[in-house]
């Protein structure tokens, strides 16, 4: 019901509408009317209140509701049906368990994440309104062994979100890391159910940093990450950058069904900090050291080592003497 009157509120902008009104609209009395506008205001949405002639939006706040992202998404899948949360475990949770029933496009998002995470089950800070905390239901038709293209293919579509939103120049530490000025603005999680042959479901999802509160941030995490607000001086706004994401991702998802990953591997290697630069592979069974030469048409990173050139599929890179998340 908070969500029909702040529709209302929204269609209605130009002008007030009456309690009275909005209680016929939507069979609920005065007093419900009411009390759903202070649920409202407490989310942070400016509603001005005149006797004799009703409540008027004044401004709303930077969240990722429905309400909120709809108007401004430019897809025809992605975003189209969004699940939104004050607050999550991990976003990612909650579309596995919904994942089966659900259309594919279908977002979670949620304001705050209390258990995030990256890969090798790596805890992801996600504090409340600071950032876009995402996950995806993809379900492509798409051979297994493929799958793990689409990481990459997202990492582009968030460096051009970035850029589109920010100007900031944005890099990819392969496979699934966004990069600015050597600290981690995001990451990307790749999950999949799926069979000998077939894919019944992907999870990708996205925890993206926008607005910091630096005196927030866990001393341990200060040299290593970074947030879109702190690197261009300005607040960014989550919402339509989630719709610019969304509008990105879903055309690099729909190229890459149709040709495969050599329409987004050009984009890799040109977005790539890690290419040239001696690097570190921490791998389940082994540590690899040398120079990171090629990302294959294939997505696999090439690099040279003193036993020869290494194709790496996974692992953990980082760049060789620096100090920092790289």
């Amino acid at each position: 019901m908070k969500e029909r009157i702040l529709r209302e509120l929204i269609e209605n902008k130009e002008g007030h509408i009456s309690g009275q009104s909005l209680s016929e609209r939507l069979g609920i009395s005065r007093t419900a009317v009411w009390k759903y506008i202070n649920v409202l205001k407490k989310q942070g949405y400016e509603i001005e209140a005149v006797s004799n002639r009703g409540y008027r939006l004044l401004a709303s706040p930077d969240v990722l509701t429905p309400e909120e992202v709809y108007p401004l998404l430019k897809t025809s899948m992605l975003g189209r049906n969004i699940i939104h949360r004050e607050g999550l475990a991990s976003t990612s949770i909650l579309a596995k368990e919904i994942a089966q029933k659900r259309q594919e496009g279908t977002v979670v998002v949620a304001e705050e994440q209390t258990e995030g995470r990256g890969r090798l089950g790596r805890s992801w800070y996600s504090p409340r309104g600071g950032g876009i905390w995402a996950s995806i239901i993809l379900k492509p038709k798409l051979r297994p062994d493929r799958a793990y293209q689409l990481t990459q293919v997202a990492a582009v579509a968030v460096v051009k979100a970035i850029g589109e939103v920010t100007s900031l120049p944005a890099g990819i530490k392969w496979p699934n890391d966004i990069i600015i000025k050597g600290k981690k603005v995001c990451g990307i999680l790749t999950e999949m159910n799926a069979e000998t042959d077939i894919i019944n479901h992907i999870i990708l999802s996205i925890g993206l940093n926008v607005n910091a509160n630096k005196a927030e941030v866990p001393d341990e995490l200060k040299d290593k990450i970074t947030f879109l607000s702190s690197e261009c001086g300005l607040p960014v706004s989550r919402k339509n950058l989630l719709a610019v994401l969304l509008q990105k991702i879903e055309q690099g998802y729909q190229i890459f069904l149709q040709h495969g990953f050599r329409s987004a591997v050009e984009d890799c290697r040109r977005f790539s900090v890690l290419l040239g630069r001696e690097v570190l592979v921490s791998q389940v069974d082994r540590t690899l050291r040398g120079k990171a030469v090629q990302i294959t048409d294939e997505g696999v990173l090439l690099v040279e080592t003193s036993d020869g050139r290494i194709e790496v599929i996974s692992g953990d890179v980082s760049v060789r003497g620096t100090k920092g998340y790289l």
